[in-house]
């Protein structure tokens, strides 16, 4: 399967896929980012769709469209979020049904959306995690593929919290991927 890797980031997602042997045919930026870089290094093309607003003025739908058009042009199959800081829309889901992927640092479908270890560590909860999911239209909503505890400290902060949800992430999230590339589907 034709593979594409969306990120904002670091590229720390991005580097584990491809120190565990996973093909990456193509990485989509939403803006300027050592992703970029990762990709340069291994010698993946690498695609950047600026996100121009921020604001109540972004147009999603639009935006969507064209990250999509970038897709569908470089023929990909499975599409990984690895930390894509915007939230598309429909033409993404409806065109790649079933085969957009996630990762988010909490058990699903607790603490949905972007301050998931925050609200865990607010909830007082004794224990969290990851979950790699479908991703669908409605975000942190859709199939759970793969879920993994990782036990709340007294101490922790959120980022101590989350450093150690992101270690059980890259490998969880890996495997998952490799599991679904074995099988050349996702569900």
């Amino acid at each position: 399967m034709r593979t594409a890797v969306l990120a904002s980031g670091s590229g720390t997602i991005l580097e584990a896929i491809l120190a565990n042997g996973i093909a990456v045919d193509l990485v989509l930026v939403d803006r300027s980012c050592r992703a970029e870089e990762v990709a340069a290094a291994a010698g993946i093309p690498a695609q950047r769709i600026e996100r121009q607003s921020f604001g109540a003025d972004f147009d999603r739908h639009g935006y969507t469209e064209k990250v999509t058009a970038a897709l569908l042009e470089s023929n990909i199959e499975l599409v990984v979020m690895a930390g894509f800081g915007t939230i598309l829309d429909a033409p993404i889901y409806e065109h790649f049904a079933g085969r957009v992927l996630n990762t988010h640092p909490a058990l699903l479908p607790s603490f949905k959306g972007w301050h998931a270890v925050r609200a865990a560590l607010d909830a007082g909860v004794k224990v969290t995690g990851c979950t790699v999911h479908v991703a669908t239209l409605e975000v942190d909503d859709g199939p759970i593929l793969a879920q993994e505890a990782v036990s709340v400290e007294a101490d922790d902060t959120e980022e101590s919290l989350h450093e150690r949800i992101k270690v059980v992430e890259r490998r969880l999230y890996i495997d998952t991927i490799k599991s679904i590339l074995a099988r050349g589907s996702v569900l």
